[in-house]
């Protein structure tokens, strides 16, 4: 349960409040069976004080204004896990025939313009994929920044963090890959957190599906192809061997299941499933096998096998043919292999926009450096998803010689100010991974207007990670009171791992680069130092 103070939130007006239960931390809010095998109706009084809205993720509620009190009630079984309350200075507009945004009221109109009308498309395109629609109502609340995830997919009420209304293409994966969960999650769950890939890589999968769809192969393919670059990354850092890269992943007594939500659990998640359509030649006969064990396992929690075992007997000829014992694609080793997936997708319809992703990359990636080719794509004229994916490589490789981070700067660095929060972070990183002191002020500048943990994390990360400790606590003492305890805490121990003994920059007087020399000493460890996670933004 998470308690804001006014000041925690957009307007500054009233306090604010809201429960966040995955994986296992409904037992903190109320007497449960805290696993996912277990699934119950549920009903709720709360009672708030006048002025303050309250929502929680049932089918039904009422209000009896003179007592101050709401009435509720999920009519359909849920695991407690999805059980969630929200209070606070929330007002609603309706954006389709079943569907509303509620917002604190200085939000409210930019919710309205970004969602008005689309939500009921996804919706629409979702049904026709995988049968009706089974509960009621799809409405969404966008939460302070303090949110912990991106978003969360408590049916009937989609929870999701405000920080993401600025990234229209991310506010559009994150919101489709929900309204997915309302069928690979909520109506059909993953009895263990051993499992979790049974929500995450089948929603994954039916989210890609519905934008498949609604904007094109193409678009779906650039997303993909992002979503497996940082699977990759992810990779890089943990190792192949880790036992977390497993999909039936083995969970220790104590171990908090939320610490195995990953990378591996979405991508090779769906990586798998986009294998199993595969076998089956159309995607729109596993779209079929997909409706059907929806409505065979509604309201109950499945295993793999479960799953598995109705893919084979829908499909009789492949069970015949054992394409469950493939030689290196043996569905049990997909299941139990550590490392990358077995195979991945074809991605080759996004060419048309992955292909200057991958042309840029290596213009400014090649010696020597042709600034003039490089400098002459015009950024503002891609997709986010296209800008990122080119930002995050350019992080895979740094440190970048000077004179080309030199060079980036002059290209792109005034340019790149004016997109949104998902494009600036990463090339903030680049400017701390390549300790580029003539842009640091704008990571001050950044750093001083985030509250949520998915902007301030990685750079902290970064910063510590290198020769900029303590240009890190500077900020940190100069903005703490702004942020959430539980998000100060996290940042003081990243900040505690060692302290930088360089002074803080004064990086309003920097306009040139700081000598070599001054460095010296840490140079080598920024250089060679563990690879840094780029905290990709997944939604539970």
């Amino acid at each position: 349960i998470w308690w804001l103070d006014p000041e925690l939130t957009y307007g500054n007006a009233k306090p604010f409040v809201f429960t966040q239960g995955h994986s296992v931390c409904n037992r903190s809010f109320f007497p449960c069976f805290d696993t996912p095998a277990v699934k119950c109706t549920y009903s709720a009084t709360v009672k708030a004080p006048a002025g303050i809205q309250v929502l929680m993720s049932t089918t039904q509620s009422t209000y009896l204004e003179e007592e101050g009190v709401y009435q509720f009630y999920m009519e359909y079984p849920v695991p407690a896990y999805l059980v969630a309350l929200v209070a606070g200075d929330l007002i609603h507009a309706d954006i389709g025939p079943r569907s509303r945004v509620w917002a604190e009221p200085c939000l409210l109109p930019t919710a309205i313009s970004k969602l008005s009308g689309i939500v009921e498309r996804w919706l629409t395109a979702a049904e026709s994929l995988y049968g009706p629609y089974i509960w009621g109502r799809y409405d969404i609340v966008f939460l302070p920044p303090s949110f912990p995830i991106v978003a969360m997919e408590n049916p009937c009420l989609t929870f999701i963090i405000s920080s993401i209304l600025e990234s229209d293409e991310f506010l559009i994966i994150d919101v489709i890959h929900e309204v997915a969960h309302s069928w690979f999650g909520n109506a059909v769950t993953n009895a263990t957190w051993e499992e979790m890939w049974l929500s995450e890589g089948l929603a994954t999968y039916a989210q890609r599906r519905i934008t498949t769809e609604t904007y094109g192969a193409a678009f779906t393919c650039l997303e993909t192809a992002f979503r497996l670059d940082a699977l990759h990354r992810q990779m890089k850092l943990l190792g192949e061997d880790n036992p977390v890269s497993k999909l039936q992943v083995k969970l220790e007594p104590g171990v908090n299941p939320s610490n195995l939500m990953n990378l591996f659990t979405y991508e090779k998640g769906y990586c798998f499933v986009y294998y199993l359509s595969q076998l089956c030649g159309d995607p729109r006969h596993f779209d079929s096998f997909l409706r059907a064990y929806i409505e065979k396992y509604k309201f109950t929690s499945v295993v793999a096998q479960d799953l598995l075992d109705s893919f084979l007997n829908f499909f009789p000829e492949l069970k015949e043919q054992c394409v469950e014992s493939k030689a290196g694609l043996e569905f049990e080793r997909w299941l139990n292999a550590t490392g990358p997936p077995l195979a991945e997708p074809d991605l080759s319809q996004g060419s048309s926009l992955t292909r200057p992703v991958e042309t840029l990359f290596k213009l400014w990636t090649t010696e020597p450096l042709d600034s003039a080719a490089a400098s002459s794509v015009d950024l503002t004229k891609w997709r986010t998803f296209q800008t990122v994916l080119f930002l995050d490589r350019l992080l895979d490789g740094s440190p970048l010689p000077r004179e080309v981070i030199k060079k980036l700067s002059e290209c792109y660095s005034s340019q790149l100010d004016s997109m949104n929060a998902e494009i600036r972070i990463r090339w903030l990183q680049i400017v701390v991974r390549n300790d580029y002191y003539p842009d640091l002020y704008k990571v001050r500048r950044f750093l001083e207007n985030q509250m949520s943990r998915m902007y301030t994390i990685p750079l902290y990360e970064d910063l510590c990670t290198g020769t900029l400790k303590s240009f890190a606590l500077e900020i940190f003492y100069q903005t703490q009171n702004q942020l959430h305890p539980n998000l100060r805490k996290t940042i003081q121990q990243i900040l505690s791992q060692g302290l930088n003994p360089f002074p803080a920059i004064d990086t309003t007087a920097v306009t040139t680069d700081t000598p070599a020399m001054v460095l010296e000493d840490k140079a080598s460890e920024a250089t060679n130092g563990a690879i840094s996670l780029r905290d990709v933004n997944v939604s539970a």
